[in-house]
């Protein structure tokens, strides 16, 4: 079955299925640009890994006394001992992000970066930190970059533009740096096509984000894991949800 919505499924950034999702796409475009690019070129899948202590369990108290007597006469009264009550420690959570890479074969050399973003790359906090760092280390390589925004969850990343949108693709090319191709679109819209940057004078390919999406739907079989009937996660306007519900119908 092919993903009832024009554009980018909300249904599929709900939490329990993002993660999923996220590797899905990150492997399937890999293989997708590998039978565009090789010889010459290589997209491999490479990961980066944080830990950020989370806290669980029993919070704060840790021991409890029992009550002593007001006056204890030192020769005839044992002192209670301390009962210890069984409690979790905060716990270091490693977070896997996976990310593209166009390397030259027989150089080694990262062409391009390909980023497909992740809540943790747009909520505040360690992941979002982490993400920036890496993202101004590329734009200040000799790399190119592609960045892949199909998250209404969080904020946007940096960059120099007013209009508020529910999804972005941003295409840097190196040479053409601080200038940037972006592709703002909404949640009615049809994703975008976007060209693959390879070093200059070899032919560059296009990328369908809609034939990426559509196949992965298919693929890990993602409809029989959503519930249309209910709102997606973060949920829709109303006018939006209703637009959604008309989609379903039809379909």
């Amino acid at each position: 079955m092919l993903s009832p919505f024009p554009g980018v499924n909300p249904y599929l950034e709900a939490p329990t299925l993002w993660s999923e999702v996220h590797s899905w796409l990150i492997v399937e475009l890999a293989r997708m640009l590998n039978l565009r690019i090789t010889p010459k070129y290589r997209a491999a899948v490479e990961k980066r890994v944080y830990e950020a202590a989370i806290s669980i369990g029993v919070p704060d108290v840790s021991v409890v006394r029992q009550p002593t007597p007001a006056r204890v006469e030192p020769s005839t009264t044992t002192i209670p001992l301390s009962q210890p009550v069984l409690v979790e420690l905060p716990e270091a959570e490693a977070t896997v992000e996976r990310y593209l890479e166009i390397r030259d074969v027989a150089t080694g050399e990262v062409v391009t970066a390909i980023e497909i973003l992740s809540p943790k790359n747009k909520c505040s906090g360690a992941g979002r930190d982490r993400y920036l760092s890496k993202r101004n280390q590329i734009l200040s390589s000799q790399s190119h970059f592609i960045e892949i925004d199909l998250l209404r969850t969080g904020n946007p990343l940096p960059i120099n533009y007013c209009k508020a949108t529910d999804y972005r693709v941003l295409v840097s090319r190196v040479d053409l740096r601080p200038m940037a191709q972006l592709y703002p679109f909404n949640l009615r819209d049809p994703l975008p096509c976007f060209t693959l940057l390879l070093r200059r004078g070899d032919e560059e390919p296009p990328v369908d984000l809609n034939e990426l999406v559509q196949t992965i739907y298919q693929a890990a079989a993602l409809d029989l894991m959503i519930d249309y009937r209910q709102q997606p996660v973060p949920p829709l306007s109303q006018a939006d949800f209703e637009w959604a519900q008309t989609l379903l119908q039809d379909r």
